[in-house]
């Protein structure tokens, strides 16, 4: 079939590319990870948290603002050993600063 003359979806195009599946699996368990650790983030830090890249065990979170990123950091041991009681192997957490609006 040439894709040129039949567009896919996103979701068609995932599944038949190895990388694009494999990306879209560890989007999704960025997601889930950050759904296990949102009780545990203040309320007011809750918006300003989105999932980010997973490389290895190695996990980014991505923050709006310093201020934002700050307080994250006084609260990553209890998000890591809540990930690896849930069974995640997270050796790390980054934080990754966004700037406003992106």
């Amino acid at each position: 079939m040439d894709r040129r003359l039949h567009p896919v979806t996103l979701q068609q195009a995932a599944e038949d590319s190895p990388t694009l599946a494999r990306l879209a699996e560890l989007a999704r368990e960025s997601g889930a990870r950050l759904r296990a650790i949102e009780s545990l983030l203040p309320a007011g830090l809750r918006s300003a948290v989105k999932p980010g890249p997973i490389e290895g065990t190695a996990w980014c979170l991505l923050v709006e603002g310093n201020a934002a990123a700050a307080k994250l950091r006084q609260v990553l041991p209890a998000l890591q050993a809540q990930l690896c009681d849930l069974g995640w192997q997270v050796t790390a957490i980054r934080i990754r600063v966004q700037a406003a609006g992106r």
